[in-house]
């Protein structure tokens, strides 16, 4: 900032307006000091031009509200199917969440299933390796001792 910033701060946009109006009221009263028509003649221009000035203002108001309540219409509009659309996916990934649960739980429970009984059919195949192997020895030292 320079030095005139800081030392004449801008205070808000109702100053400028306010320089506008003060600007509009000076420029008037030198038109009707310096106005090549007479004062009565010249007064009912101004007040022709005031009511047309009014006039365009209030078409301009009503256009600019008219679009601004269809902007927000759209803005509204589009927000909600937004809304709808992020509803929809979350509610899409917390089914794939828990389908893929489920899908996990079910095959980690067929799998402990299935290793367990390789567990128990490895645990027969050994008992009877076992007890064959147990009677074999049994068998040969039975024949060593009679031998």
């Amino acid at each position: 900032m320079n030095k005139a910033e800081t030392q004449y701060p801008v205070q808000s946009g109702s100053t400028f307006a306010k320089g506008m109006f003060i600007g509009g009221l000076l420029g008037a009263a030198a038109a009707l000091l310096f106005a090549p028509k007479p004062g009565r003649e010249l007064r009912s221009d101004l007040s022709d031009k005031m009511t047309s000035v009014t006039d365009k203002t209030k078409d301009y108001a009503a256009v600019v509200g008219t679009k601004t309540k269809d902007v927000a219409s759209v803005v509204g509009a589009k927000a909600s199917d937004l809304a709808k659309t992020v509803t929809a996916k979350t509610s899409d990934v917390a089914n794939t969440v828990a389908e893929s649960k489920d899908n996990v739980a079910s095959t980690a429970k067929q799998a402990s299933k299935e290793v367990m009984e390789e567990a128990a059919k490895a645990d027969k195949d050994i008992m009877k390796t076992a007890a064959k192997a147990a009677q074999e020895a049994n068998d040969e030292i039975n024949t060593v001792s009679r031998s």
